[in-house]
């Protein structure tokens, strides 16, 4: 049945570049609050199901019955996830980008309803995830299907992803600007400001409804107001910063070190599911057995509002803050971590958000009793600590210090604790990013295949850095150097360019062919020093850039060397590269290629085009591929894996290089073999 007024209603919504979009926003910002309340509600009716009634359903087990629950919930979440919807399962996020990466914004309209049940269950039956990572997808689903339903292009149902994550993230904790950041920053990727008014406008929306109904009490009560008690207090917070990172990395590596480790029963997902769910039992029964509650099953944050509770004379939780020692601190940083990791690895459904705050908690209020302990003086007290730790550790995890900053601050109202908190989110993000360049979203990310570079022709100079070329700076100059001597040593033929270096050894400028050959015509010798020649500001480029960036710049420059340079220190010469030294390294490469081909066996074709190239996605599901040495790999004859692309890196493989999923590999056969390479990529994908 048609109904032309609406048609024409859609219409306009679609072709509107101003009141279009803004009445979008409001739509999706008023679904994802109600989303975000209806799933707050239904977290709740699911653990009174499970912790109150289930204690009489399983009375005969006395105390134990605890340790069931979470493997009752598991066997739940598995068997809905695998009939309903497979992309709810895990923490959500991943998913939401690589839907705006690979597939247009474009989410299955079930997946909101079915990542509400699966997600409910995990949580309310004592599974260790949080809320942020399913009211994330929840809302994302939401703004994908308004998208798709009104047949938007691409960019608008990405946008409204955006908004609907948005949407989902300032309605569940009542954090407006921090929804919006996140929208941008993880979401998106970019801050681009055509997305900002559509997003802000469905997290006002969004928290304004919220907060009508669930009212505007943040998420954490302090006790008192934390603040920098002293300037010097802030060395405390940048080692609380390092440290923060080092267990962020801990902790998402050992999330993917489970799910690596329960992929193995992949086919066995109900007793992965029982066996998953007994361990996270039996860990929430010592919490609430030793360690004051059961704040190590569900979201925690009556763990957390322990951890901001120390060293106060009032507690937020009096019995909690008493049990939390040195000692115990430490001991739920661990147990934490493995039950979130293990809850997820067997089949749970939930987000990675809550867990990372209660782990920061803990481990930056341990950080916190020492600090006070050494400093009393100029320390805040310990629960400061524990509050700055959250943020730092999210913003280690997840590589994301703006949206930590932000919702921190919003998620306590405590605006005083800003700087330590900035200054520690930011070192903890430094820590983690150059530990590892994978956040714990990303490797996931990667894996699904939505960090893949896009297919082209790669080029021999891609794959060769500086560092494999570049010659030492062995004919320096000094600024005092007259012209005469640099004349004289190009004359001889010892260096066609000069690095010139003031007299601690730092470059300060450069000298080149087309230089000397200006000073010559136009008469510039006498009384000139390498100090009136040099050009001060020179082109440079460092050891990690690939051959193909220098040859550009050389080009572009008209160049015929350029120092390299320090990635840190500007000033720092560690040597030089020319043309000559970029086409030496074309041709040994192009040997070792040739090398490689000899030793394997391969007959390269003598006409390319008589040569085939092609290009396999790794996933997971590969068992020929995933987590195997090229070595080990059991190519077809007259087969070869020439390149191996992972993210934004292209490199040579060796026998030793692991092929993880998420990697491109670039295979090479001949058109004679063409259909028995395909055959096998075919094999790997199930065909």
């Amino acid at each position: 049945m048609n109904f032309p007024g609406l048609e024409r209603l859609t219409e306009k919504l679609r072709r509107s570049d101003n009141i279009g979009p803004v009445i979008l926003a409001l739509a999706v910002g008023l679904a994802g609050g109600i989303g975000a309340i209806l799933f707050r509600y239904f977290i709740e009716s699911i653990d009174w199901l499970f912790f109150e009634r289930g204690s009489n359903a399983l009375s005969f087990l006395g105390e134990w019955y605890v340790i069931v629950l979470p493997a009752v919930g598991l066997l739940l979440v598995v068997n809905i996830v695998r009939r309903w919807a497979p992309e709810a399962q895990g923490h959500g996020v991943p998913e939401v980008m690589y839907a705006v990466k690979k597939e247009g914004g474009r989410i299955r309209p079930r997946v909101a309803l079915v990542k509400s049940i699966t997600s409910a269950l995990c949580i309310g039956s004592g599974g260790s995830v949080g809320r942020e990572g399913p009211i994330v997808q929840i809302g994302c689903s939401m703004g994908s299907t308004l998208g798709q339903l009104l047949g938007l292009r691409e960019e608008r149902i990405k946008l409204l992803v955006a908004c609907g994550a948005a949407a989902g993230i300032s309605g569940t904790f009542n954090a407006p600007i921090a929804g919006v950041i996140f929208g941008l920053e993880v979401i998106l990727g970019t801050f681009a400001a055509r997305s900002f008014g559509m997003i802000v406008i469905s997290s006002v929306t969004s928290t304004a409804l919220c907060r009508s109904i669930l009212g505007e009490e943040v998420a954490f009560r302090l006790v008192e107001v934390f603040q920098l008690k002293s300037p010097l207090e802030l060395f405390l917070y940048m080692g609380l910063g390092v440290i923060a990172g080092t267990i962020a990395l801990g902790y998402v590596r050992c999330l993917y070190f489970f799910e690596r480790l329960f992929e193995r029963w992949e086919n066995h997902f109900h007793l992965r599911a029982i066996i998953g769910g007994l361990l996270v039992g039996l860990i929430g029964y010592m919490g609430i057995k030793f360690f004051g509650g059961r704040h190590l099953l569900g979201v925690g944050y009556d763990g957390i509002e322990g951890a901001l509770g120390l060293g106060k004379e009032v507690q937020a939780q009096p019995e909690l803050s008493r049990e939390l020692t040195f000692s115990v601190l430490l001991i739920l940083v661990a147990l934490k971590i493995l039950s979130t990791s293990i809850t997820l690895s067997a089949g749970g459904s939930g987000g990675v958000f809550a867990p990372a705050l209660y782990i920061g908690a803990m481990a930056g209020g341990a950080f916190g009793l020492v600090a006070e302990s050494l400093f009393p003086q100029i320390t805040a007290p310990a629960g400061a600590y524990a509050l700055v730790g959250m943020g730092a550790l999210f913003a280690g995890a997840a590589h994301a210090p703006i949206t930590s900053i932000l919702i921190l601050f919003e998620m306590t109202d405590d605006y005083k604790i800003i700087l330590p908190l900035m200054l520690a989110v930011v070192i903890s993000h430094l820590v983690a990013s150059t530990l590892s360049a994978d956040s714990v979203y990303t490797i996931k990310l990667r894996r699904l295949g939505g960090l893949t570079p896009p297919k082209s022709e790669l080029s021999v100079l891609d794959l060769i850095l500086v560092a494999d070329a570049m010659n030492p700076p062995e004919h320096t100059i000094r600024t005092d150097s007259p012209v005469t001597e640099i004349l004289e040593r190009f004359y001889r033929g010892l260096a066609r360019s000069f690095p010139v270096l003031d007299e601690d050894g730092r470059l300060v400028g450069f000298i080149n062919e087309s230089d000397i050959e200006t000073a010559l015509i136009e008469g510039r010798l006498d009384d000139q020093t390498a100090a009136d020649l040099m050009h001060r500001n020179p082109v440079t480029c460092t050891p990690d850039q690939s051959l193909s960036d220098v040859l550009h710049e050389l080009t572009a420059e008209a160049l015929a060397e350029i120092p390299v340079v320090d990635k840190e220190d500007s000033h720092k010469l560690l040597g030089l590269l020319g043309r000559r030294e970029i086409f030496w390294a074309y041709g040994k490469m192009a040997g070792e290629h040739q090398r490689l081909l000899t030793r394997t066996g391969f007959e390269l074709p003598t006409d390319h085009r008589d040569s085939v190239q092609i290009e396999i996605q790794v996933r997971p599901e590969h068992t020929k591929l995933a987590f195997k040495k090229v070595r080990d790999v059991n190519m077809p004859d007259q087969c070869l894996i020439v390149v191996l692309r992972r993210a934004e890196r292209s490199i040579v493989p060796r026998g030793d290089t692991v092929i993880e999923p998420g990697d491109m590999l670039v295979a090479l056969t001949t058109r004679a073999h063409e259909a028995t390479l395909r055959q096998w990529v075919g094999q790997l994908n199930g065909h």
